[in-house]
């Protein structure tokens, strides 16, 4: 009898493990399928789409506007940009005493960065292809994101059942507290990864660099050298001959200011001379 009860238990034990494990199995199997079915989802929109282009145009300024209209016109908006002028070669030429000419060839180069819906991508380099004189380069990049996008999708979901879990135990030790806190940050770190790739794939990013001729511009300006501002030969002369009889009489004053020494020379001299006429007669 013991031994009937005995082997009954043990087939009994046998079977329930077999359906746990069938049960273990079976509930991995449906979170597989549920994750391909997640990932086959998600790979189909998690695509960031970057492009780049260097053309050349006949106005810099009147296509930097043309631009702005396109873009606003696709629903997009400028990130970025600026215009710059770099000079090439300057010169100077004289028109008279006090005037110059001048000339001065200057390069134009636009740069902007723009953000356009992705499925009018393809449209809007279409359009800028007829803006331009000619294409120097152009080229597009396709970054599939969607591994990234649900491995922080799922570990986001994994944060908040971990924080959940945390949140039931009865102690309020530092270390739980301390713990679901840097989970709960580190569930917001994913979302806000998720967010950035949702607006870059709804928003493709365009690089666009442009160029026209150099360009030549004249204008007058003043004379800077101050050379030429002297007077002529002639008015030159006379200036420092009047200079030269104002000099001179300067002097004239200047030494008048030692009359006592001129008497101390005077004096010594009649002293000299009468020392020696009186030296000779002896």
């Amino acid at each position: 009898m013991k031994r009937n009860i005995i082997a009954i238990a043990i087939i009994v034990g046998l079977f329930g493990c077999q359906n746990a494990n069938r049960k273990s199995e079976s509930a991995d199997a449906i979170s597989v399928n549920e994750l391909n079915k997640e990932a086959i989802d998600t790979a189909a929109s998690k695509i960031i789409k970057t492009a780049d282009m260097r053309f050349r145009v006949k106005d810099v300024q009147k296509t930097k506007e043309q631009l702005s209209q396109t873009i606003k016109a696709q629903g997009g908006a400028i990130a970025e940009f600026s215009i710059e002028s770099a000079i090439q070669e300057t010169d100077k030429v004289r028109l008279s005493t006090d005037s110059l000419k001048e000339i001065t060839s200057y390069r134009t180069e636009g740069y902007l960065v723009a953000k356009v819906p992705s499925e009018k991508l393809d449209e809007f380099t279409n359009t800028i292809a007829k803006i331009a004189v000619f294409v120097n380069s152009s080229s597009m990049k396709m970054d599939d994101q969607s591994i990234i996008y649900l491995a922080n999708k799922m570990k986001a979901q994994n944060r908040v059942v971990a924080s959940n879990q945390i949140a039931q135990i009865p102690s309020k030790k530092t270390d739980n507290i301390e713990t679901s806190l840097a989970l709960k940050d580190d569930y917001v770190d994913r979302k806000i990864d998720n967010m950035s790739i949702d607006a870059r794939v709804k928003y493709s990013t365009i690089t666009l660099n442009f160029y026209q001729d150099n360009t030549v511009k004249t204008m007058v300006v003043a004379n800077d050298n101050l050379s030429d501002y002297r007077p002529a030969f002639a008015n030159r002369l006379w200036l420092n001959i009047v200079n030269g009889w104002t000099i001179f009489m300067e002097l004239i004053l200047a030494l008048s200011n030692l009359w006592m020494l001129f008497l101390l020379v005077i004096a010594g001299y009649l002293a000299f001379k009468y020392y020696r006429n009186k030296k000779s007669l002896s």
